[in-house]
């Protein structure tokens, strides 16, 4: 064998590992491009899912917001960070649990809003009863104080929303009586502010681990 022969038989295992390489990095290259491109795909998609969400969620709070408007305008409810206050004598007559017409007609006007609002954040609505600080008259016989007023009013209006179509596992009631006044009872028209049914949207968790005994 000459020694040009066994020269080449020395460089060719050379340049065909150096062509393996070669094709093993393009390989690992093209792998990680594919990879990437992958990756921004998903971000893109999960991107654009969550600006589909938020823009769902906007409309609903904008449409929450449009029903509570002419209210809000009127005097007939506030807005105080996400507790929707009812005034007492929108909803009530002076120590009653029965509806007035025109409470029962805004509750009806809230439910459809309210639902889809609560839906699209996964919560429940908390209804609060409360009341004044004075006691219930002498010779009303259904309330023994104010604890069972307020109980019974956060009651009718969870059972008006209910049978207005807010499914009732996404509704519950509580009572405060004469506790967490508006503004200090020194007036009638303070005492008037603290006669009041309040909604308030509250999470899911924190509202069952409440309700568990």
């Amino acid at each position: 064998m000459s020694e040009g022969d066994a020269g080449l038989e020395q460089t060719a295992p050379v340049w065909a590992v150096f062509g393996d390489l070669m094709s093993g990095l393009l390989g690992a290259f093209v792998l990680l491009l594919v990879g990437v491109l992958v990756v921004q795909l998903e971000l893109a998609t999960h991107l654009e899912d969550e600006v589909k969400k938020r823009r769902v969620e906007e409309q609903r709070r904008m449409s929450l917001e449009r029903a509570l408007a002419i209210p809000l305008a009127t005097g007939r409810i506030t807005l105080d960070n996400g507790r929707i206050g009812i005034s007492g004598r929108v909803l009530f007559s002076l120590n009653s649990d029965q509806l007035q017409p025109e409470g029962r007609k805004l509750l009806t006007s809230l439910v459809s809003p309210l639902q889809a609002y609560l839906g699209s954040r996964g919560e429940l609505l908390m209804v609060s009863g409360f009341t004044d600080d004075r006691s219930i008259r002498e010779g009303n016989g259904r309330f023994a104080d104010n604890w069972e007023l307020s109980a019974q009013r956060a009651l009718t209006v969870t059972r008006a929303l209910i049978e207005d179509g807010m499914p009732s596992s996404m509704v519950f009631a509580a009572a405060f009586g004469s506790e967490q006044p508006v503004t200090p009872n020194v007036s009638d028209a303070a005492r008037a502010q603290s006669r009041r049914v309040e909604m308030a949207p509250v999470p899911r968790n924190s509202a069952e681990k409440n309700a568990a005994p």
